[in-house]
């Protein structure tokens, strides 16, 4: 087949899911319709499974997911509304009104459980903001984003070594080393403060969020990119020595036990957190009108890695971790690496042109289809083994909720038309 055709075919599936099964999956599943904001737990079934903590990221990612939804032409409307409860939830429980930023977890009604400021909750107060300015046009979207970047900007921001601090008590203080995560400073944090920064530029249009965005771009490139691969380092020192990450105290994602007391290997990188980089990158340099040339040869190093290293030709999918320099370490196949690859080899074939990125997208995108979606329910399921074999099984988590899946179709089914056109 040629392009078109392949691309046809995906295109086919690609809007069955997103039209057919997700969307009509999240406009059903999640509200809270007791006391506002969202319900994350949801078991295989997308039955809500009792338990009923609010985490800050979530709830945030429910609000960016709504809005981008309703601004894709998704839901008549009901997307918004949807976006606007869990505002009104976030700003009502969630904001600290006594030393500013936003607590960490709360309990169903809404009150704080664990208060720490941690920035990974500030990008997305950020991006999910201004998200949600673009699709209302209603000021306190603007405002709550500004807001959160005021915060960072004076509470956060490494002013000695650049960058931002990441684990903060409620008092601005930061924790602990170690577990705690007051020594440390990481890829994926900063990668989301980049596309944080760049939907606030979006939406307000103010140069001094294009300069910022480009900074925090220099930065990773400078700092946190491998200086002979170009992939992505996680974590470091707060003067950007490399350090061998380890799992936090306060986390963010189901994360799988670090084998070694002093965490991951030194030589390690996620193929997930680098094609999204990729991606997110290109979509800032479109939307900064930045030259994308000076940037192409970094992104194909980093697609090919992926491709060489992290694509599974046999069975599908995208393994989750391994080396800068050879074969993947964890070939578990995480939810989240695969949505992130769809939009990313479809980036990385409208961008550089070579049919392999596309193939690189059939891998994915069959495994995806075939294994990852649980299509009688409509979302996806969480991780699977090297061999395909479903390891967790449930539909919504703590950490689990709608940003990941529902972008990824949207922002796939996007670059296929491009392709198609």
């Amino acid at each position: 087949m040629d392009v078109k055709q392949r691309c046809n075919q995906f295109m086919g599936e690609v809007q069955n899911h997103l039209h057919n099964e997700l969307i009509p999956y999240w406009l059903s599943h999640g509200v809270d319709e007791e006391y506002g904001g969202f319900l994350t737990y949801h078991d295989r079934n997308g039955n809500p499974t009792g338990e009923t903590v609010k985490t800050l990221l979530c709830q945030l990612r429910c609000v960016f997911t709504a809005a981008a939804a309703h601004r894709a032409d998704l839901g008549n409307g009901r997307f918004l509304e949807i976006a606007r409860q869990g505002v009104d939830f976030i700003l009502k429980h969630l904001w600290d009104d006594e030393l500013e930023g936003w607590f960490w977890t709360c309990k169903q009604d809404g009150t704080p459980e664990n208060m720490s400021k941690l920035t990974y909750g500030h990008a997305f107060a950020v991006y999910a903001f201004s998200e949600y300015a673009m699709a209302s046009g209603e000021p306190r979207g603007f405002e709550w984003a500004l807001k959160s970047y005021q915060v960072l900007e004076t509470k956060v921001a490494d002013n000695c070594h650049g960058g931002y601090y990441e684990f903060l008590e409620r008092d601005w203080q930061k924790k602990r080393p170690g577990v705690y995560g007051g020594d440390r400073k990481s890829f994926d944090i900063h990668m989301h403060l980049m596309e944080a920064f760049t939907n606030l530029y979006e939406a307000t249009g103010e140069s001094l969020y294009r300069d910022r965005t480009r900074e925090i771009v220099q930065l990773i490139l400078d700092r946190i990119l491998h200086p002979e691969f170009q992939t992505g380092i996680a974590q470091f020192a707060l003067d950007w020595t490399p350090l061998r990450a380890i799992i936090f105290r306060d986390v963010w994602g189901s994360d799988r036990d670090v084998e070694a007391e002093e965490g991951r290997p030194l030589n390690n990188t996620s193929f997930g957190h680098n094609v999204e980089f990729c991606w997110l990158l290109n979509h800032t340099i479109n939307t900064l009108s930045l030259d994308p040339e000076p940037y192409k040869d970094i992104m194909r190093r980093i697609y090919d890695h992926c491709l060489e290293y992290g694509i599974d030709w046999e069975h599908g999918g995208v393994y989750c971790e391994g080396p800068h320099d050879g074969p993947a370490r964890e070939k578990n196949k995480e939810f989240w690496q695969q949505a992130e690859c769809l939009v990313g080899m479809l980036d990385a074939y409208l961008l550089l042109g070579d049919e392999k990125y596309l193939d690189a997208y059939e891998k994915v995108h069959r495994f995806v289809m075939d294994s990852v979606i649980n299509h009688e329910v409509g979302e996806w399921f969480p991780l699977f083994d090297a061999d395909n074999n479903l390891l967790r099984d449930y539909m919504g988590h703590a950490w689990k909720i709608n940003y990941h899946t529902v972008r990824s179709m949207i922002q796939s089914e996007a670059r296929l038309a491009r392709i198609l056109a």
